[in-house]
């Protein structure tokens, strides 16, 4: 092949090259979102808070000569004079908010204004107010304040968190360091953050910067939309690393809702214990994949009692698919108390749906806290013959004993919990790397009833018959708490 030749291909996969480039997309971000800072910065407004705080050593304070008039009226007008150990120390702290609404609706975090005496909230054209505290919810980490004004404020929209995917471009609007009205800009790095800061993480993760006194400030889409709430921050040392938090608005519209109407949350209650199912559990069962949840407990007197089982897998709600073990408690709290919701649950191995009228949540929660009733099983304070497995600690990692007297009073073990008791556990084992230890309660095996070492025998032979990878265990440890456990072969 020429020289002449090879220099006429190099060419022509070169310009084929050019074209293919020309005809993609260039990426690129916004090349200003100065207008649009300029449009959403005033109804993003900075918010101080003031604690007085008894046996402190009190505000500074100015004081005169000794003996003159001036100082005499500097100690009448002193708020600490005369009260030595009693003395108020006053703490500060600043933060942001959005208004929501022209007449003075503010959202803002909760840590924000916990705990406070005085909250202030400042405009960006200098006006401060005081302001009412209509309501909070710790567990969004939301707060909804008033403000009374005369005339029109400035206010934000609540957008749809839904649509805002990774690499979406997001800005953020606050107060960080008390510096006043900043704005940063960045992407979305990450969605459903999971922060274990409360039963309804998911968090938006983001790369603007997001630093101290920026919490309760919003979080915009580039149409101008809040689709967040800045919350929370990755830090060392105090100071932030680029990794920011927000609650996706999505999950606060209706608790601002609640607050603003009512002053308190009024979430839905289905009235179960939850666990994750696991590929394991999956696999035990006959699932396809591991979806949906898991029942561990239902509550005595709540809305599932009758209905659901433990061991029940809650597949939909409301016909809203359950994914994943965070799914069905913010499902659920967004559903309207009193409504009767159709609930797809998987009970040894068929279908069902029921319907089930949602209590209120807050309600309860005090529910659950009381004790609730048991009655001992006829039999299991007597001895029981133990029956031979020879080859269950080789087969599943463990040995298994009677739950008589003996074990019981170890243990410490009430006689209202019947089963069997895991006596030893293989080292290395599966049941070892998923928490199986010694003194561990064996309650059901597949989701059928153990009382007494046969019991098990039988449940577990018939698995390992049957062809299936792994047993689903539920265990009770001493305290009575209670969770399931897939165990391979």
């Amino acid at each position: 092949m020429t020289l002449r030749l090879l220099q006429a291909i190099g060419l022509a996969l070169l310009l084929g090259l050019s074209e293919i480039a020309s005809g993609m997309a260039a990426p690129a971000g916004p090349e200003s979102v100065s207008q649009l800072a300029g449009v959403l910065s005033p109804a993003v407004v900075n918010i101080s808070t003031t604690r007085h705080m008894p046996g402190g050593t009190g505000v500074p304070f100015p004081s005169g000569p000794d003996g003159s008039p001036l100082g005499e009226m500097f100690d009448d007008a002193n708020p600490n004079a005369g009260k030595g150990p009693e003395a108020m120390a006053e703490s500060r702290s600043l933060g942001s908010g959005f208004i929501i609404s022209a007449d003075g609706l503010i959202v803002t975090n909760n840590h924000v204004i916990e705990g406070a005496d005085e909250v202030l909230v400042f405009l960006t054209d200098g006006r401060r107010f005081p302001a009412e505290v209509l309501g909070t919810d710790f567990k969004t980490d939301i707060a909804v304040l008033r403000i009374e004004v005369e005339g029109q404020l400035p206010f934000v929209q609540l957008g749809d968190s839904d649509t805002a995917e990774v690499g979406d471009w997001v800005m953020a609007i606050g107060n960080p360091f008390g510096l006043g009205g900043s704005v940063t800009l960045g992407i979305v790095s990450a969605r459903n953050r999971q922060l274990n800061s409360g039963p309804y993480d998911s968090f938006i993760q983001t790369d603007a910067s997001i630093n101290q006194g920026n919490s309760g400030g919003p979080l915009f889409d580039m149409d101008g939309m809040v689709v967040g709430i800045n919350t929370a921050i990755i830090a060392r040392g105090g100071m932030g690393l680029g990794i920011g938090f927000a609650v996706p608005i999505n999950i606060a519209k209706n608790v601002v809702k609640q607050l603003t109407e009512y002053g308190e949350t009024r979430r839905g209650w289905l009235g179960v214990g939850i666990q994750p199912v696991t590929e394991e559990i999956a696999l035990s069962l006959g699932l396809p994949g591991a979806k949906g949840v898991m029942v561990v407990d239902v509550t005595m007197k709540g809305p599932s009692d009758g209905v659901l089982e433990e061991g029940d897998v809650i597949l939909e709600f409301d016909t809203q698919l359950v994914g994943t073990m965070q799914d069905l408690p913010r499902i659920v709290a967004e559903t309207e108390v009193g409504r009767a919701v159709p609930v797809k649950v998987l009970r040894g191995g068929v279908n069902y749906v029921f319907d089930i009228t949602l209590g209120r949540l807050e309600a309860g929660e005090l529910m659950a806290q009381a004790p609730q009733d048991t009655e001992p099983v006829p039999g299991q304070s007597a001895v029981e013959p133990l029956e031979e497995l020879p080859d269950l600690d080789d087969v599943m990692g463990f040995a298994v004993a009677p739950l008589d007297d003996a074990a019981r009073a170890t243990h410490g073990i009430g006689s209202g919990v019947s089963g069997v008791i895991v006596d030893s556990v293989k080292p290395g084992s599966d049941a070892a790397e998923k928490g199986f230890v010694a003194g561990l309660i064996i309650a059901e095996v597949n989701q059928q009833k153990v009382v007494t070492v046969a019991d098990l025998t039988t449940l577990v032979n018939g698995a390992r018959e049957a062809g299936r990878p792994a047993v689903l265990f539920k265990v009770t440890d001493p305290t009575g708490a209670s969770r399931f456990i897939a165990i391979k072969f």
